[in-house]
């Protein structure tokens, strides 16, 4: 099938679905998620990943062989084991006539079977299988969670990909969480992951424990540390390691912390040459001691009241997206800043725009690091001394720069407006001219003892690089302020960071997994938002000085992992004018902001706006 079809496929399918659906959507608590007097493990228990390859269209010897495998993980002590998308009948097919003899109902003869193991083992087993709903006769690719008492409950996907709209309709049930012994358990499936908002729904539901079953060739395995950190939960995912119809899946399954660690990971294939097709088995340890994290307590701090975007379903006819591409060199200054001392840090950021203008003439934009002249600041009274207007001696000093460098400009500063103290973020024009301010709506503890909260979350058109948003430090670990300039059509996100390992960490996916590597000292968190949002990401942080900063001022690029572009990232001890070049949009990929927004299932997404 060609590209033109798929898009157009999901354009008409997303929506008109999208459209209909608000009518009948509702959203109850599922029994299992209420709190109900379960007794809880308190020590720590294994779990498995079964990488587990199933024949197409050989359903009932595929659930015999499942069973076989979920049964030596229980041997074998398990407490939790999760098998893949779809792992009952194989992946592919082409309409409802193909899979119509491999349907089940949830629950029903499939989760019959398990459900002898589970209660024998005294276990929970979630599996990947095609659903058909008795009242409609719709078919939908689900997962069902199967436990000692029995069937559990289910999950129907959220965010299909293409292949599946062919057969199946999209999930209806939101993500629900249920309560066990072993915790709080969701279940998400394979595409699900490339929308920040399916493992939030959990994530804001008080998951412990993600179950991911899917059928991936990089993109949904590579986002799961993030979705673990973003939501302080456990992740148990379960891939395929063979090729299916010419789709192949590069295995990798495995778990997660709730800080974005990998705990355990099958070995990833990366050609159908590598196809492993016998199953692996993979083990880790969940600590239910580390279910109360601090990334799950940061889930308090979300500003729902700025997240209304998110509902906002505009297409197929956003009239306001920019559709030219833009090429864009910008600069990510990295320096030691001088606490406090104004002179001292316009010397180097003098310095450091004229080395990157030496690099590249064409240079057209620069990104500093947050309160770019003085440094962070953690007092009201040093805030109060170093405050500013817009128009003040800082902003002045930026547009005198930007117009003699012919360079747009986001740099920060404590603002003082309308009686308040801000961490604030200006964007200039080349002209000299403030296109646009933002003022930081996450506030780090520092933030908190002199800042005002931010209250919008804007985008700025300019005519030199297209739409800009910006994010500032800490708002970077709230995908919900990514996914916002995403809904508003940002093609570059900047963020002005002070940064020294208060949040986020080094990625730890597989470096075989991408085809175009990611650097060493790649951070999740900012990678989350530029390919969450799918928009390139610039990011400028300090390095050194008594805070120990660490660096790693980047550019994050929206596909690595098929080859499109590739991430760039400075070292951690090193003060540099970091200049690196991209083309904004991208329409012609195979996933861009354009397909990201046509398929986004805005109306479950209203747990995630409530207040």
């Amino acid at each position: 099938m060609s590209m033109k079809k798929i898009v157009f496929g999901i354009v008409v399918i997303v929506a008109l679905i999208t459209a209909g659906v608000y009518q009948y959507i509702q959203y109850d608590t599922p029994v299992n998620a209420k709190e109900n007097n379960i007794k809880k493990v308190t020590k720590p228990f294994k779990v498995a990943s079964i990488e587990f390859n199933p024949i197409l269209n050989e359903r009932d010897k595929n659930v015999e062989a499942l069973a076989k495998l979920t049964e030596e993980a229980f041997k074998k002590g398990a407490k939790l084991v999760v098998a893949p998308e779809m792992s009952t009948t194989g992946y592919y097919y082409a309409n409802r006539k193909a899979i119509e003899p491999f349907v089940d109902t949830i629950p029903g003869k499939t989760t019959d079977v398990f459900a002898k193991l589970t209660k024998k083992y005294d276990a929970y087993v979630v599996f990947g299988m095609p659903e058909v709903d008795k009242k409609t006769n719709l078919y939908y690719n689900s997962a069902a969670m199967v436990g000692p008492n029995g069937y559990v409950g289910k999950y129907r996907k959220t965010q299909m990909w293409e292949t599946e709209t062919h057969w199946g309709a999209w999930g209806d049930l939101g993500v629900p969480v249920f309560d066990t012994e072993l915790g709080k358990i969701a279940i998400n499936i394979c595409m699900d992951s490339a929308y920040f908002e399916t493992a939030r729904l959990a994530g804001i539901q008080g998951a412990d424990i993600l179950a991911f079953p899917t059928n991936s060739s990089a993109q949904a395995i590579s986002a799961l540390p993030a979705r673990a950190q973003q939501n302080g939960m456990y992740i148990v995912s379960a891939n395929r390691s063979n090729t299916e119809h010419g789709f192949h899946m590069i295995g990798g399954s495995a778990v997660w912390s709730p800080e974005g660690h990998k705990l355990a990971e099958a070995p990833v294939v990366m050609t159908e040459k590598e196809d492993v097709d016998k199953p692996t088995i993979t083990y880790a340890t969940i600590d239910p001691k580390q279910y109360n994290n601090k990334n799950k307590k940061a889930l308090k701090e979300r500003r729902p009241e700025l997240y209304k975007e998110l509902m906002q379903y505009v297409e197929p006819w956003d009239y306001t997206k920019n559709t030219t591409p833009h090429k864009v060199v910008a600069a990510a200054l990295q320096y030691e800043p001088v606490m406090g001392n104004k002179a001292k840090n316009k010397e180097k950021v003098t310095s450091l725009i004229e080395d990157a203008k030496k690099q590249d003439a064409n240079l057209n934009l620069v990104v500093l690091p947050e309160l770019s002249l003085t440094g962070p600041i953690d007092n009201k009274k040093d805030a109060k001394s170093f405050a500013e207007s817009a128009d003040g001696e800082t902003v002045q000093f930026f547009e005198d720069l930007a117009k003699k460098y012919q360079v747009s400009i986001v740099a920060g500063l404590v603002e003082k407006a309308n009686n308040h103290l801000f961490n604030s973020a200006f964007l200039i024009s080349p002209d000299g001219s403030v296109t646009g301010k933002y003022e930081k709506t996450h506030l780090s503890k520092a933030d908190e003892k002199w800042a005002t909260e931010g209250s919008s979350l804007p985008v700025f058109e300019t005519k030199e690089l297209g739409k800009i948003g910006i994010l500032i430090g800490e708002d970077a670990q709230f995908p919900e302020a990514s996914g916002v300039l995403a809904v508003e059509r940002a093609d570059t996100i900047a963020i002005p960071s002070a940064w020294n390992g208060q949040y986020g960490g080094e990625m730890e996916i597989s470096k075989k997994m991408s085809v175009n590597p990611y650097p060493d000292g790649s951070m999740v968190t900012w990678d989350a938002v530029a390919i969450g949002a799918q928009a390139y990401t610039v990011v400028a942080n300090y390095v050194g000085g008594d805070q120990h900063f660490l660096g790693g001022s980047s550019l994050y690029t929206i596909d690595p992992l098929y080859g499109l572009d590739q991430p760039v990232v400075a070292p951690s001890n090193k003060e540099e004018a970091l200049v690196v070049k991209y083309e904004t949009l991208q329409n012609e990929n195979w996933f861009n902001q354009e397909l990201l927004l046509l398929s986004r299932r805005t109306p479950y997404f209203v747990p995630l706006i409530q207040e």
